[in-house]
């Protein structure tokens, strides 16, 4: 069965990189991006972020079911966007465009097609960082940065707990669609849409129950070893930092800061083609 979402080791850079500094970058990048709205630095910001996630040789069968998911919300969002708002783009860059008229109060205009453009961008310019950064750093390691960051390592523990048990959930949903498979339940392309969704929505619940088991299993055997008794602990996992390490990180903090200024560079963070 193809995982999704779970870290496997390869020989790169990005991979040898501490999980500090990935954890770092990933939050300049998500800031920056959630902050700009100007065009310009959202296409160059995507173009890096796909350079990148190439150079992670991260598998698509990692990530494709997943990214097909965020993909169909996303298109549910931006048209939830024209629907309750369907002039948020002419109140922001002052100026109205019209492109066809479709009912009632709503109108396309290009102002509008520009904004909901640019929200896409930024969607898809922050995916590939995420998927790079859950499928190219070791759990263990994660929990380390998190706490040299200054989170509790109880919550680090917790996000790499279940970072780490992604993969045993896909085996034991693959295994209970096997089973029910040989009970006669189709669940492929050949059933019907409506009855794959009920059949595998029957799987939820036992895939549930075992989930519950294994917290059961996890939660005891770390408070038989005491977890959670000192305020601070040591890293097995934790890596130090070294100087590919402060090259990415000024890197991105000097990329960051220059984006920012050239967003804001016109008094506001969009940037208005239609002046």
């Amino acid at each position: 069965m193809s995982r999704v979402l779970s870290y496997e080791e390869k020989d790169t850079w990005i991979h040898r990189l501490s999980g500090v500094t990935k954890l770092l970058f990933f939050l300049l990048w998500s800031i920056t991006s959630m902050i700009s709205y100007d065009t310009r630095v959202l296409l160059v910001m995507l173009v890096c972020s796909l350079i990148i996630f190439a150079m992670s040789k991260t598998k698509w069968k990692q990530v494709g079911t997943v990214f097909k998911f965020i993909m169909f919300f996303l298109v549910i969002n931006l048209i939830a966007i024209f629907f309750f708002s369907p002039g948020q783009g002419t109140k922001i860059y002052g100026t109205e465009t019209p492109i066809v008229h479709l009912f009632g109060h709503y109108t396309l205009t290009k102002e509008q097609l520009f904004y909901e453009f640019n929200v896409m961008v930024k969607y898809l310019t922050v995916i590939p960082a995420v998927f790079m950064f859950i499928v190219a750093t070791n759990p263990s390691e994660l929990a380390a940065s998190l706490n040299r960051v200054g989170v509790s390592y109880k919550i680090g523990y917790s996000v790499a707990i279940a970072l780490r048990y992604i993969p045993d959930v896909q085996d034991d949903f693959a295994k209970i669609k096997h089973a029910q498979e040989a009970r006669g339940i189709e669940m492929s392309g050949k059933a019907k849409l409506g009855d794959r969704i009920k059949n595998v929505a029957a799987i939820i619940f036992p895939l549930v129950f075992s989930s519950m088991d294994r917290i059961d299993v996890v939660s005891n055997a770390m408070e038989l070893r005491g977890f959670g008794k000192h305020k601070k602990r040591t890293w097995y996992m934790g890596k130090p930092l070294a100087a590919a390490d402060y090259a990415v990180l000024i890197v991105t903090a000097a990329f960051s800061a220059v984006a920012l200024m050239i967003t804001f560079s016109n008094g506001s963070r969009f940037y208005n083609p239609f002046v």
